[in-house]
């Protein structure tokens, strides 16, 4: 099992025309008890299932698990998530040394909502924030996929 380490922002500006590829995300969790969330992944016609941790204090650093698993196996999976199918279109947009903000539009029903969040090789790691970079939610339960399937940011 692997550390994930990230931080996220809204997003306050245009972005797009840094964005080096995109493509369209569907996910749906089997269990978003805090101390562990289990995903089910479409990113084009790949599959991937995924368990995370709880997050630390800071909401920096959790422990993941990631397997790529068949893409009918997925389909089939995500008739078994909880309500909302999370969908969204991510944005890859070069950061600095090799680094990169993914940037998640949400449609249907966080529709309006875009989040960028940038994995880091630790919690230290510096970065160059760019302009469009808005305010940062590390650590704001309700800007995570598995809560924004259960309460959508219409509801807030």
């Amino acid at each position: 099992m692997s550390r994930e380490i990230e931080r996220k922002f809204l997003v306050k500006g245009d972005f797009k025309n840094q964005a080096v590829k995109s493509y369209k995300i569907a996910q749906g969790y089997l269990s978003t008890v805090p101390e562990r969330t289990v995903r089910i992944r479409i990113r084009d016609n790949q599959g991937s299932l995924t368990i995370k941790g709880i997050s630390n204090i800071s909401g920096t650093t959790r422990f993941e698990w990631e397997k790529e698993i068949p893409i009918k196996e997925a389909e089939n999976l995500l008739l078994l998530c909880e309500p909302t199918i999370i969908e969204k279109i991510r944005y890859i947009v070069p950061a600095n040394d090799n680094l990169y903000f993914e940037v998640d539009a949400f449609l249907g029903e966080n529709n309006g909502l875009i989040i960028a969040e940038i994995e880091l090789p630790s919690e230290n790691t510096e970065f160059t924030k760019p302009g469009w970079l808005g305010e940062e939610v590390t650590g704001q339960l309700k800007y995570y996929n598995a809560m924004l399937a259960k309460k959508s940011c219409k509801d807030w």
